[in-house]
Formats: structure tokens, sequence, C-alpha cells
């Protein structure tokens, strides 16, 4: 007698040890999939092509990046009355140099609520040409895989199934660990002489063994960027410490309350570090020319930009995100005598703020180059591959006219959940309250009407 493939060797019908433990384990791992596997193929596709934005972008505005060097170079305050002349309405806020010879150099302005950037020939003085931040391809590849370009409801979103995500993996490999004797086929190799079947199953579970642990790095290192859980996060590893070291600042420690990020794009770790003030005193303010020879002597990571200050009692402001994390730098330099207010330098990082540093550049693909992309981009590709399968998986086993999900107890019968809530409502705030929104809907919702309680086994 044939049996439907969707009644055969599913987990219902295969002995398991605790086996109501394990079917309310599946069904867990069922609904989360559901759920994420969506943003998953989302956030794999984008951060796939974002691993190359050095490349892409090189390719796509070559003729704004690159330049014929020359023996002499235009002064950066002439690059920057230039700019005036052209923009006579917008303020500027940000000179990039340019971080070899045959680059351009960048100044940043604000137009009309916009922000756009003339790319500058240092060696002519004379534009090249304008490009909205906005319209710039890979900002817009960061921005939906970051917040899928629904601002900050999107950002919560990605968040959520971010951590999700971290469920969908820990279930997974419970179900995927052997509970009988086998050793290599079906466990670490897929099993391609068993029928289609079991080929399908295996072509879903073990590439995401293999990949669990790359899939955990780029969603650990991807939080910290994240509005809510890597707000809160960053808070903590602030303030566990004694704060940042005394020796960042040339005089007394600031006890303004504007943050560095207010004023700057800089490294995740100086964020939330105090901006000083610039002693007035009537004088004038220096030439950005000083700034960039202030830069130059203590050595800096050339791909650095400067944040000019918007009124008297600002400060230049240079930071660079390069390649490697241990290059990063946030300085602020006073606008009139040319202190050195802060310089703040990954060898001045907390042991938390370094391991985010790193995880940051390995999980954008710079920290080791070529080689770090292609890693990632395996991984990223593993993820698809994963979250295809096991869409295809439930379409094959899905019984008409209902979900599919495994027959086990419900969610939220035993005291157990409690603990489950609590648990991940600590580590994962976002978690935690959609476990309660779920709870609410499966008490006042599912378990009152009975067609779906029929459709999704509740």
């Amino acid at each position: 007698m044939n049996v439907p493939e969707k009644h055969r060797s599913s987990p219902q019908n295969r002995k398991q040890p605790n086996s109501s433990f394990y079917l309310t384990v599946w069904r867990w791992h069922f609904y989360a999939g559901i759920l994420v596997a969506p943003f998953l193929i989302i956030l794999a596709i984008t951060g796939s092509i974002y691993l190359f934005k050095p490349q892409i972008e090189q390719v796509l505005y070559q003729e704004y990046f690159e330049v014929n060097p020359q023996e002499n170079r235009v002064s950066a305050t002439e690059q920057l009355e230039e700019v005036k002349r052209l923009y006579p309405e917008a303020a500027i806020t940000k000179y990039r140099p340019g971080e070899y010879e045959s680059r351009s150099s960048e100044v940043t302005i604000s137009s009309n609520g916009e922000s756009l950037t003339v790319f500058m020939d240092p060696y002519t003085g004379k534009s090249i040409g304008t490009l909205n931040s906005q319209d710039r391809v890979m900002n817009k590849i960061e921005e939906i895989h970051g917040e899928l370009m629904a601002g900050t409801l999107g950002d919560r979103m990605v968040e959520l199934a971010a951590c999700w995500s971290v469920v969908l993996i820990v279930t997974g490999a419970f179900l995927w660990f052997p509970r009988k004797n086998e050793k290599i086929f079906g466990v670490i190799i897929p099993r391609i002489n068993k029928g289609k079947r079991i080929l399908r199953r295996d072509l879903h579970a073990v590439p995401a063994i293999w990949l669990s642990v790359g899939m955990l790095f780029l969603i650990m290192t991807g939080l910290p960027w994240s509005g809510f859980w890597g707000a809160h996060f960053q808070t903590i590893a602030t303030n566990s410490g004694a704060g940042y070291p005394p020796s960042l600042w040339g005089g007394s420690a600031p006890t303004s309350d504007i943050q560095t990020q207010d004023v700057a794009d800089v490294p995740w770790a100086a964020e939330t570090l105090e901006v000083p003030l610039s002693d007035v005193q009537g004088f004038v303010p220096l030439p950005i020319e000083e700034i960039i020879t202030i830069a130059n002597r203590e050595e800096v990571h050339p791909s650095y930009t400067v944040s000019i200050p918007s009124d008297a009692e600002g400060v230049y402001t240079l930071s660079a995100y390069p390649p490697r994390a241990q290059d990063e730098f946030t300085m602020h330099i006073d606008q009139y005598s040319g202190a050195i207010l802060t310089d703040y330098r990954y060898d001045h990082y907390g042991f938390v703020g370094k391991m985010v540093a790193l995880g940051i550049t390995l999980h954008k693909g710079t920290q080791f180059g070529l080689l770090n992309q292609l890693i990632s981009l395996f991984i990223c590709l593993g993820i698809i591959l994963v979250a295809v399968s096991g869409f295809y998986l439930w379409i094959r086993r899905k019984p008409k006219k209902q979900l599919g999900a495994p027959k086990a107890p419900r969610l939220f019968k035993k005291k157990s959940f409690l603990v489950i809530l609590l648990g991940l409502g600590l580590l994962f705030p976002l978690v935690g309250l959609s476990l309660i929104v779920v709870w609410l809907i499966d008490w006042l919702i599912i378990q009152k009407i009975p067609l779906l309680k029929r459709f999704l086994n509740a």
C-alpha cells in the first residue's frame, strides 16, 4: 500500500524519546520558520550585495571617484569656497580628503533638507559631479537590509526577525541531533541515494547545521546596529565599566550632554562619547588645512572624514570607518586652537567595544578583504538555500486546508512557558513581547474559533 508522502517518516510517525517535548520543539521551529524565512531571504540577498560595496561603487561611480594626479593640489579651503559658489544656499557639513592620490575629495552639503555629496578634483579645484545620498545604490541596499525602507517600524521588524532566527537555529539543532546510530550520512553529509524525500530533508537540515555558527555570528554582529536591542546593549556596555579612559581628553572631561553620534558618523564604540566644546575667547576658527595637518601628524587612517562645527562652540570631529577595526578612531579638535580634545582609538576600547568593532568589520566583509567577503557570501547563499528548502518541505508535506503545523501540546499550556517567556524577554525583549502577543492571539482568538483551531492544529 502506498502511503502519501505527507504521512511518511514525519516526526509524528517516528518514535522519539520524550515525544511530547520533541513535537513541541518542532512546532516552535515550524512557526518560527514560517514567520522568519521571508525576512532571512531579504537580509541574505541584500547582505550578499552589500558585502561587495567597495567593488560595486568603484564601478558605478568611477567617474566621480577617480582623478588624474598632478604635482600640486588645491587647498581644502579653496575647494570649500568653490562648493559655496556652486551652492550658495547650502550648509557645508563634512569634508573628506580622499585616501590615495588618484581619489577625489568629497564635500557633503545640506541643501533643502537633502544631503548631497559634491566630488571635487583636488588638483584643479573644480567639481566633478554631485550625488544625492538617497540616490546612491548601496545606500538603498543598506536601508533595505537595516530597516526594510520602513524607518523605525522596519528596524524593529528586522530586529525581531534576527532574534527569532536564534530561536529557529536552536530548535533546528535540537531536531537535527541524531537519536539513533547515524554516523555521517544524514547528519553531516546529505544522503543522495535514499530517495527524493530523504534528500529533500537532508538538503535542509545538513546545510543548516553546517551554517549555524556562521548564521549566529552574522545575527549577533548585526544586532548592535539595531535601534532597540542595539541601543540598550550599547548603554549597558558603556555604563558597566569605569567609563571612557581619562587619557582620551586633552583637558578636563567634557560635561556636555551632546553625544558624538549627534554631530558625526563615528564607530560604534564612540557613538555615545560626550562632545567637548571649543574654547571661543574671540579667536578666529582655524582653516580646514590646519585640521588636515593635525590628522596627518597624528597618523590617522587616510579614509577619515572631517565633520565641520555648526556653531561657535562646536569642534571639528574626525572619524574613519576603515576596513580593519584596529584602524578606527574618533577625534575632537578645538576649532580655534587646534588642541586635540579627544583622541579615541581601538586600543582605548574595552573588551566589549573591541569585540563589537571586530564583529562589525567581519559582518561587513572588510576585515580580511576578499576572503572575508567570499566566506560571508557563502553563508548568505546558504541561508537562502536553507530558507527555500524549508519552505519547499512544508509545501510538500502540507495537508489540504490545513497549515501543516506539527500536532503537539499547546505552546502556552504548560507553566514552563512562563520561564521561557522571562528568559527570552530578558535576552531579547522584542521576542518576549511578541510571545505575549502570540499568546493573546492564541487565547482570545484561535481557541475561540473552531475553523482557525483546526487549520492551525492548535
